[in-house]
């Protein structure tokens, strides 16, 4: 077997793809990439940005679209679920293979709903019933806002993908939010627990990105001296809380109905920084009952010189000994968080306005001729 492979036997790990676009299917390379090894897949507005403004793959569908007088933002929808739909049935296979513990493609509400807590969850609610794909995940980003939506998807028992999780304070919200939807649905005694999947979508690489920006201007060798230490730290940290929630009285009368636990998914999790290794965040992550979604390039290293070992529980000392030293060194950790949201928001606001502006005046001069 490869590397992407035994992530998934040996480690108990999921490699993911976070990539989509219309000629993976067309083409053939997405099935191709689930053979490889690939268990699922995730998108984001950005992500979409990128397909549609950057290939002429889906110029004969929106030029059939944009012949009608409906809403561009229609038009997105309609395309987007489209490839949504064809990475389900990819994967589906998977979905079968592993009795549904893997094989999910993740579709994200519009980012433009991240502070709006009713309209996520109507949103939310549409993508499922639109699209109805038993392994469809539905994402919702973990703002404030958004914990309520959560915690009523999951009571409603429809598969979420919880996204954009910076802190290990959200984190702590966002398993909570699925407890408490389970023992909503739980109160049915007829619901199946068992079909219902979560992962919690913990950003990696981005706070690498923020806090060697801030230790660099703090300039101290005890600050220098923690760079590119800070996103893998907080990882481990977060695996432990994972553990500590998912144990225990409250968590065994779940599992006893048939729950399966909300899987940690380190997401962001290509290098940035050229100076440390192109697999620092799988190699350094990789333990049970988790998820890593890839970007290509990422993919592609790990397959090629990859690290097979377990190690997302083995250093939580080490975790303690760097998240003390960033605090002393004067890195506010809050900080950091709550601004790297912001930005995380900020940019699949950017990316969705952007390409809808487009698409918009594409469809404008479309209809003109």
């Amino acid at each position: 077997m490869n590397r992407l492979q035994r992530l998934a036997t040996d480690h108990g790990q999921s490699p993911w793809l976070d990539n989509l676009q219309r000629s993976y299917l067309t083409s053939g390379q997405l099935a191709a990439m689930r053979d490889a090894g690939v268990r699922g897949l995730t998108s984001n507005p950005t992500i979409f940005q990128k397909a549609i403004q950057g290939s002429a793959d889906y110029d004969e569908q929106f030029g059939q679209l944009a012949a009608d007088e409906h809403p561009v933002i229609d038009d997105y929808w309609a395309m987007v679920l489209a490839d949504i739909h064809g990475a389900c049935d990819v994967f589906s296979k998977v979905f079968d293979q592993t009795d549904g513990l893997d094989g999910y493609v993740s579709v994200e509400v519009d980012p433009g709903l991240a502070h709006d807590g009713p309209g996520t969850e109507a949103a939310a609610r549409e993508l499922h019933e639109r699209l109805r794909r038993r392994n469809l995940m539905v994402k919702i980003p973990a703002t404030v806002d958004g914990l309520p939506a959560i915690q009523q998807m999951i009571a409603e028992g429809r598969n979420i993908n919880v996204t954009l999780i910076f802190s290990l304070e959200r984190y702590r919200a966002v398993m909570e939010a699925y407890l408490a939807g389970l023992e909503a649905f739980a109160a049915d005694p007829d619901a199946d627990l068992s079909q219902v999947a979560s992962v919690a979508s913990f950003f990696i690489s981005r706070v690498d990105t923020e806090v060697d920006r801030r230790l660099d201007a703090i300039g101290t060798d005890d600050a220098l001296a923690l760079r590119g230490k800070a996103a893998v730290a907080q990882g481990h940290l977060a695996y432990r809380l994972f553990l500590d929630t998912f144990s225990g009285p409250r968590w065994e009368a779940l599992a006893a109905r048939g729950a399966r636990v909300q899987r940690p998914l380190w997401a962001s999790t290509g290098t940035k920084n050229p100076a440390y290794s192109d697999v620092l965040y799988v190699d350094s992550l990789i333990g049970p009952d988790t998820v890593n979604t890839l970007p290509e390039a990422t993919l592609e290293a790990f397959a090629d010189h990859g690290t097979l070992t377990r190690t997302v529980d083995a250093a939580f000392a080490e975790a303690d000994r760097v998240w003390a030293a960033l605090a002393d060194a004067g890195v506010d950790m809050d900080d950091v968080s709550a601004k790297l949201e912001r930005e995380g928001v900020d940019s699949f606001m950017k990316s969705f306005d952007e390409l809808i502006e487009a698409l918009q005046a594409k469809a404008d001069e479309l209809r003109a001729r």
